[in-house]
């Protein structure tokens, strides 16, 4: 059996982080490693503990939910950020799917589809809301590497196609019998040649120019 994805809760409302572990204790694939109650916390938690996954929230005090992401970044921590919020305005999730988390859900999310997220996003999955989508779509348009498409190899340009599906790292090799070294390798590459910063500005990129297949 493959080992549990390892889980950070960083929440500021202790009774968030405590429904959010009831909800997750229960799955056998899933193990929550620690918590923190702000963003500063939150990242020193996830350089210690390293989990796979950090459940986040956005409005803390202190260091913010965004803030704390840019920092990971900085960090090149490997863990994937799902953010959990009770805001639905595209003013406060954008900011953070554009500083690199890999999707969100809302606080009073089923269980069921809280823990499916959790095993997306881990997956190298990005889940993102139609609507926000196009927000985003809208904010990188001047900035979204338009025109440096042709600077792509074919086979860039069928990852990237494979990217905008939601495919992980592994997924993509698999379809396209290449090693997983491969496609990394690739994937840095695209998103130097089109000056983007992460998978999710990729996978924006690939919907709004039809590079999806």
């Amino acid at each position: 059996m493959a080992d549990p994805i390892k889980v950070l809760l960083v929440d500021d409302h202790q009774v968030v982080r405590r429904g959010l572990r009831t909800f997750l204790e229960v799955q056998d694939d899933i193990e929550v490693v620690g918590e923190a109650s702000d963003g500063a916390e939150g990242v020193a938690r996830a350089e210690e503990l390293k989990p796979d996954v950090v459940l986040m929230d956005v409005k803390m005090p202190g260091m913010d939910g965004v803030e704390a992401l840019r920092t990971l970044r900085e960090l090149a921590n490997p863990a994937r950020v799902l953010i959990v919020t009770s805001f639905t305005e595209q003013r406060t999730v954008v900011p953070a799917l554009r500083a690199g988390a890999a999707g969100y859900v809302y606080k009073d999310v089923d269980p069921d589809a809280l823990a499916g997220a959790i095993r997306s996003v881990h997956a190298g999955h990005i889940l993102l809301q139609p609507e926000v989508a196009g927000a985003l779509l809208s904010q990188e348009e001047a900035n979204s590497g338009q025109g440096r498409g042709g600077s792509l190899t074919e086979r860039e340009r069928e990852v990237l196609g494979l990217i905008a599906d939601g495919r992980s790292n592994r997924e993509i090799a698999r379809a396209l019998v290449l090693s997983e070294k491969t496609v990394k390798t690739h994937v840095s590459n695209i998103l130097m040649k089109l000056d983007l910063a992460d998978r999710t500005q990729a996978a924006l990129w690939a919907v709004r120019h039809g590079a999806v297949g």
